[in-house]
């Protein structure tokens, strides 16, 4: 059995470089839960499982809560949380988990995560139940360069660009280095956007700095007459380009300032960057069936110790909404 070890200096851990090493997106490294930490989860301590054996390493990104309650290292920011390394070692986590929590919840988790864990957690004396919690629409563009994928886009976002764009009334820059007055622009449209208050403005522009320190960072802004009307939040790793956050000025909509950047946005990520897949993050917004071509599911696992009473009534009812579902929900079901 591995040895398993917890650490709550996240930054620490960093100067380890397995565990550096370890993740391939930006959801699932570790200067990305540090950040996350340290920003949006005050008053949480993370929780960082790690199981060694030999060369073999796993790490289960939480955090640690009162009751003996444990969640993942995740909040709105995140496409999704998943465990690293190894595996094999994630039962030698669940089995140490139980001396210290008697709750567990993961999510959003992509499905063949989610089933590791519950299969995990279920043979280590753990109750684990599995269900859906949220979508994710991606492009897969197998091989295809842009224009190849523009052409098989709906024929009225095609003629949009197109009339939009012969105007020539708006501007469009894109940069992969940090800009202090781009990202006023951000800042500045945001706020004159549809979409709700910035949960951490803080945490979003320490992380477009350190995306554009590493080379990783697309940053599209677009003006009119000189004045930024939209603006989008990108970055590419390993082949996969990510939309992080996209807004646009309400006041001038009608010049589709946001749809201009978003094509603009897709042919340099495609064509420049040549990337295999672009991922849109969580959410069933309409607009993203669009630009997308695929939606996967994202999921919850939830586990629970029956040594622990006071987590009977949240299990029970867990357990009664399962009930009252016409179908199993994963094809992998965890053993209680």
């Amino acid at each position: 059995m591995s040895k398993v070890v917890y650490h709550a200096d996240l930054n620490e851990a960093q100067r380890q470089p397995d565990l550096a090493a370890l993740g391939c997106a930006p959801f699932d490294r570790l200067d990305w839960f540090a950040l996350l930490a340290g920003e949006c989860l005050s008053g949480r301590t993370p929780a960082l499982a790690v199981a060694r054996d030999g060369d073999r390493l796993a790490a289960l990104p939480l955090l640690a809560g009162g009751e003996r309650e444990l969640a993942g290292i995740a909040n709105w920011y995140s496409f999704f949380v998943r465990p690293l390394g190894d595996p094999s070692l994630l039962p030698d986590i669940a089995r140490d988990l139980a001396a210290r929590a008697d709750r567990l919840t993961l999510s959003p988790l992509p499905e063949a995560d989610a089933n590791l864990l519950a299969e995990a957690f279920g043979r280590s004396g753990w109750i684990a139940l599995v269900e859906p919690c949220d979508n994710n629409h991606y492009l897969e563009l197998g091989g295809r360069n842009f224009d190849e994928y523009w052409a098989s886009r709906p024929g009225r976002l095609r003629e949009t660009v197109r009339r939009k764009g012969k105007k020539g009334m708006v501007g469009l820059k894109i940069t992969t280095s940090f800009d202090a007055d781009d990202w006023a622009a951000y800042e500045h449209v945001y706020g004159l956007s549809w979409k709700p208050e910035e949960g951490s403005p803080a945490f979003l522009r320490r992380f477009a700095m350190a995306e554009a320190a590493a080379g990783r960072l697309r940053m599209g802004v677009a003006e009119i007459e000189g004045v930024p009307v939209a603006a989008q939040l990108w970055s590419v790793e390993n082949d996969v380009a990510y939309i992080h956050k996209l807004a646009h000025d309400e006041g001038a909509r009608q010049h589709s300032p946001g749809t201009l950047l978003s094509h603009a946005l897709f042919r340099h990520v495609i064509d420049v960057d040549k990337v295999r897949e672009i991922d849109f993050g969580t959410g069933n917004d309409p607009y993203k069936r669009d630009w997308m071509e695929s939606v996967r599911q994202r999921w919850r696992l939830d586990a629970w110790r029956m040594a622990a009473p006071r987590q009977w009534p949240s299990l029970g009812k867990a357990l009664a909404r399962r009930m009252l579902r016409p179908r199993p929900l994963v094809s992998a079901e965890a053993h209680g």
